[in-house]
């Protein structure tokens, strides 16, 4: 059996990272083993320079791009169908806040090193997508920690210090300089970028080719 690795560049405030997992779950089930996939969630800050109070999630989205509320609630709320139609939790996506998530980072690099990273994006996703809360927050990072068997005074230890500043901001440029300038991004083995939450039949085609490929050498 082929390995390929996938590294996913992703953010917890991304609603399209969120989809865009969900949507290699659904390839992965559709190859059934066929290709014995490596996961490797890799950090990005859509909201880098955020302040901790963050900013009402419309009232953002309307300033970053330049929109008026009703259109941005429209295609806000045209994502939480396309999420609902895969099972996910977005009921509460148009009360979340934006929300700087570096805290929320060095956290998932810490449950990286206890193989739980999977299962803390997962419960942040639904953290701030599903309940409206700060993915960043010592407290919430510290319930979600201990929601996936982690330790939750470590992961709120974590939260409030520096731990894993460095690893996080040199997996974050590391990424920039191979291409990456928005999420979900997917690297196939380190050589190919699929951008974008992708339908799960292209992520099954890709794998396959690359999985293909790494054969044929």
């Amino acid at each position: 059996m082929q390995k390929v690795r996938i590294d996913l560049v992703s953010d917890v405030a991304c609603p399209w990272c969120a989809i865009g997992y969900r949507r290699l779950e659904q390839a992965l089930e559709t190859l059934n083993g066929e290709i014995d996939v490596e996961l490797v969630w890799q950090p990005f800050e859509l909201n880098r320079d955020m302040p901790p109070e963050g900013e009402p999630i419309l009232e953002h989205l309307c300033r970053k791009y330049g929109k008026d509320a009703a259109s941005m609630e429209q295609s806000q709320r045209e994502i939480m169908a396309v999420a609902e139609e895969l099972g996910l939790n977005f009921r509460g996506a148009l009360e979340r806040r934006a929300n700087n998530t570096f805290a929320a980072h060095r956290v998932l690099a810490w449950a990286g090193t206890q193989h739980q990273e999977t299962a803390l994006q997962l419960a942040l996703f639904e953290a701030y997508f599903g309940e409206a809360k700060n993915p960043a927050d010592p407290q919430v990072l510290r319930e979600k920690a201990i929601e996936v068997g982690l330790d939750g005074d470590t992961a709120e230890a974590i939260a409030r210090s520096d731990q894993y500043a460095d690893e996080v901001r040199a997996a974050e440029q590391r990424f920039m300089e191979a291409g990456v300038n928005a999420v979900p991004a997917f690297i196939l083995d380190g050589r190919y970028l699929i951008s974008g939450a992708q339908p799960a039949d292209v992520l099954v085609d890709a794998l396959r080719q690359v999985a293909e490929e790494n054969a044929s050498r």
